[in-house]
């Protein structure tokens, strides 16, 4: 492979680049269709999200949700009946308002920026009874928001991919214990599966989602030090129940409105943090419970071809049958070099190697992508290398962006150290809080784009010093970040 093909970009130098360089060059997206903020995810990007959807429903339906598909567009009538919600989302909407021949519609039609507005109409059908609860409903689908900030592949864009869980609720304890539950899924998945730390916070009032009791976001951090948003949980209470007239007739005989709660992990603004966390100067490096292939084969071809090609599929058919997902590269037009090159850009876990040598000493060659370790194994002992060496990558990635996360997490005590550790370093600034909307827009304004993110939701922790901006008394322990 050329030098033009490969990764040209340090990604301790310029990280940016380097991220744009592999989302090209590793085939996993293209910005060249012709619609601002809308881009084209290649083969390779959508079979990683295939294996991280596939692993997120697994878990959702551990945790009895069931799938489900709602329609792409949204009455505006539907759209209105939340005030506080219509008022956030108005300003990012697609409206479609015609149609065939340029006819207008009798109403206008909203391209969903979410699904509360479509699923509650419904679910004031469905549910009757206390027997009818919870009802625990998912959808994996697009929505589009005119996003008004620079797009970047999979980061921000305008039609985004994810799954949406919408939950209804007896009692407000059930509802805020599927907060938690939501928790627990997004550390099942995006911690634990795709190798993604994060810390779970509450958002402060001002940054809640629209319509929402209180909002709670993970967080993770890319290698510049930003701050990427990822699965949200919304503590609806019932203020969607009341104007969608999400009611059931409890056991006392009495009508009653609907605890509720969505979830929503964002697949393709996941993958953002993947390439971005585990990658390297060459390429992708995937974790390989969600690699589409999990081990390539390459042929080292002479004159005895035919011969090293069948042991090629013998050694296929035998990782098949473990469960595992494998290729042979037979393409004769590229040396093996150039395969080397090509699947490590691509981030597959683990290259085996067979030439004639390989054959008459009844071993293979397995080469490492995430160190590059090369070692012979005996093919009698192939199936039980690879398993083990899959998951020690797969460990060996989390570990290794626990401890890039937790070295960016800081602790400030005045304003001049936090402007300092935000403009230099970025990453998630602890700081002592009084509470009030105005010293978090001067706190912005000061770290030129620091934002509070809120309190940690899964440990509490009490102010120990006044406001770090006013000097007043802190009520709260929140954290600073420089945010997508």
């Amino acid at each position: 492979m050329s030098e033009e093909l490969g990764i040209t970009t340090k990604k301790s130098e310029d990280f940016s680049k380097w991220y744009d360089e592999v989302c090209q060059k590793a085939e996993l997206s293209d910005l060249r269709y012709n619609v601002k903020g809308f881009i084209v995810f290649r083969p390779w990007a959508t079979m990683i999200m295939n294996l991280m959807y596939e692993l997120l429903e697994k878990e959702l339906q551990r945790k009895n949700h069931f799938p489900a598909l709602f329609p792409a567009v949204i009455p505006k009538s539907n759209f209105h009946l939340e005030s506080e919600h219509v008022e956030g989302f108005t300003p990012e909407v697609f409206w479609i308002t015609e149609h065939g021949n340029g006819e207008k519609l009798e109403e206008k039609l909203a391209l969903r920026p979410t699904s509360e507005t479509a699923m509650y109409k419904m679910y004031s059908i469905w549910i009757r009874s206390w027997r009818d609860l919870p009802l625990k409903i998912y959808q994996r689908c697009q929505v589009w928001r005119y996003e008004g900030k620079a797009t970047r592949p999979f980061i921000r864009s305008r039609e985004f991919h994810w799954i949406e869980a919408h939950d209804v609720f007896v009692t407000k304890e059930q509802a805020i214990n599927q907060v938690k539950e939501d928790m627990i899924i997004s550390e099942n998945t995006l911690h634990k599966e795709y190798g993604v730390p994060f810390i779970f916070f509450q958002r402060p009032e001002h940054d809640k989602f629209a319509g929402a009791v209180h909002t709670y976001a993970a967080d993770s951090l890319l290698p510049d030090g930003k701050v990427l948003q990822q699965p949200s949980t919304h503590l609806l209470g019932q203020n969607f129940a009341k104007p969608f007239n999400v009611k059931f007739v409890d056991k006392d005989g009495k009508e009653k409105y609907g605890w509720q709660t969505c979830y929503g992990p964002c697949v393709s603004r996941m993958l953002a943090s993947i390439i971005s966390l585990h990658g390297d100067d060459k390429g992708l490096i995937l974790p390989p419970r969600i690699a589409p292939i999990q081990i390539i084969i390459i042929p080292i071809l002479n004159d005895k071809k035919a011969e090293i090609l069948k042991k090629c599929k013998e050694v296929e058919k035998e990782l098949e049958e473990g469960s595992f997902r494998v290729k042979i590269d037979e393409r004769e037009e590229y040396t093996p070099g150039w395969k080397f090159n090509h699947w490590e850009l691509k981030g597959v876990p683990i290259r085996v190697e067979i030439g004639p040598k390989d054959i008459k000493n009844e071993q293979v060659i397995l080469v490492r992508r995430d160190n590059n370790e090369k070692v012979a194994v005996r093919e009698i002992n192939l199936t039980e290398k690879v398993k083990v060496t899959l998951e020690e990558i797969q460990q060996k990635l989390i570990k290794k962006a626990d401890k890039f996360f937790e070295e960016y997490l800081f602790e400030a005590k005045t304003m001049d150290e936090l402007s300092k550790i935000i403009k230099k370093k970025g990453g998630l600034v602890k700081v002592n809080w009084c509470g009030k909307i105005e010293c978090a827009d001067y706190i912005k304004d000061e770290t030129e784009g620091g934002d509070i993110r809120g309190v940690r939701f899964d440990k509490e922790e009490k102010p120990n010093d006044k406001c770090i901006y006013c000097k007043k008394d802190a009520n709260l322990v929140v954290y600073v970040g420089k945010s997508y």
